[in-house]
């Protein structure tokens, strides 16, 4: 959804500067970066880290509470690196993003033993696209033995709201994943991030979860 702002990343003495979406809520997207939102990103693991660590160095931050990283699906070399470059910022932990679907909790499986692996703590589960009847999806969770912060039912209005670059939670006050996301954010995951309430809430109105990402959230 980023592209559809068409925002550009300017450059100054002190590094790049985020797009702010928000007053506290500041962006950097490798989108910024091409010509077109049709680019592919063909890029080998060098580049990919080389740019995952401008990222976290380059770019004028300024004074943030927290920094939230939208990762990818699965456990490759993006999810090392990030932990590899911030493990001396001591990470909260990661937010599992599934579906109800097994394909999508073998991947969560996977992302949970790696996290176990390099010791990042899991702050818990969220499920994704939820608003239907699956029978066995509570006992698969079950299994995963980390926490469930809640299930986000399936609204066509997310997606609208992400492609027209607006507030969901702001557009669809009413609507049910509303309820889900803010019950979420004030969700036990407060014990790990007790101070980020604000600004996940910010987040969470511009960012559309996608299947079976990873968000790592730091002080």
């Amino acid at each position: 959804f980023m592209y559809h702002f068409n925002f550009q990343v300017h450059q100054s003495g002190s590094g790049w500067s985020p797009v702010y979406v928000e007053e506290n809520l500041g962006v950097m997207s490798v989108g910024f970066l091409l010509s077109s939102p049709d680019d592919a990103v063909i890029w080998r693991g060098p580049k990919k880290n080389g740019l995952i660590k401008q990222f976290l160095r380059d770019v004028d931050w300024g004074e943030i509470d927290y920094l939230i990283v939208d990762t990818p699906p699965g456990t490759s070399d993006e999810h090392l690196s990030i932990v590899q470059y911030l493990s001396a910022a001591h990470i909260d932990g990661a937010v599992i993003i599934t579906t109800p679907q097994e394909v999508s909790l073998q991947d969560v499986r996977k992302e949970i033993n790696f996290c176990h692996k390099v010791k990042l703590p899991v702050i818990g589960v969220v499920e994704n696209m939820s608003g239907f009847i699956c029978p066995k999806c509570k006992v698969r969770l079950a299994n995963l033995n980390v926490s469930l912060l809640g299930k986000v039912p399936l609204d066509p209005q997310i997606g609208k709201s992400c492609d027209k670059g607006q507030s969901f939670l702001s557009e669809a006050p009413e609507s049910p994943a509303t309820s889900s996301y803010r019950n979420i954010i004030q969700s036990k995951s407060d014990n790990h991030c007790a101070k980020a309430s604000s600004q996940l809430s910010a987040l969470l109105q511009y960012i559309k979860v996608l299947n079976r990402s990873m968000l790592f959230c730091h002080k």
